[in-house]
């Protein structure tokens, strides 16, 4: 039995499989593969902060929704980001010598 040594965070890439935004039952926009999810965290914790900022705004507008709508794109991508992490971050199961051979 081999072992394997995980990859370092810092080498560890989105796998792109996380869809987010539907139009008629298909995805319109995905994550991105091959983004560093060090990088891609990052650029999630801006998302949600000015997703933060948008809400609070909301909750003080009442002649508007935009800034309600504002707010949930940009929550959407954010949970596309930290979805598609947390594939690449949870470890699958190992295969059987018969899957292997499908």
């Amino acid at each position: 039995m081999t072992k394997t040594i995980p990859p370092a965070a810092s080498e560890l890439k989105t796998i792109g499989l996380t869809p987010f935004t539907y139009c008629s039952d298909q995805p319109l926009f995905h994550v991105s593969a091959g983004v560093p999810i060090l990088d891609a965290l990052t650029q999630t914790s801006d998302l949600l902060s000015l997703a933060k900022s948008f809400a609070e705004d909301a909750a003080y507008a009442k002649d508007t929704d935009r800034h309600a709508w504002a707010a949930h794109y940009l929550t959407a991508m954010s949970k596309a980001v930290i979805d598609d992490v947390v594939k690449v971050l949870t470890p699958r199961p190992a295969r059987t010598a018969t899957e292997s051979e499908e």
